[in-house]
């Protein structure tokens, strides 16, 4: 009787112990490409206008940032012929 208390209370301490004890993954810095993945999943969940949306996203990744907007001439006649790569529109 005097072994299975000392077993079972062993076996208590040893249940409780491993409960407090929380072993967490070792903590480190993210990576730079990490940190810019992380950084492109929030522009994605983000709610911005496209222009807002490709001026961050170039930011991001460093590129210049491009211009989507209208050339000087505006919107075109469509009776105005125009040369797409080498052939009529």
């Amino acid at each position: 009787m005097n072994r299975l208390l000392t077993v079972s209370l062993m076996l208590a301490v040893f249940v409780l112990a491993g409960c407090a004890s929380h072993v967490s993954p070792e903590l480190r810095p993210y990576t730079a490409e990490e940190s810019r993945e992380l950084a492109l999943e929030a522009l994605n969940r983000s709610g911005l206008s496209f222009d807002e949306y490709h001026a961050k996203k170039a930011q991001l990744l460093g590129q210049p940032q491009k211009s989507f907007g209208f050339d000087q001439q505006g919107e075109m006649s469509a009776e105005r012929a125009v040369q797409l790569h080498g052939r009529p529109s």
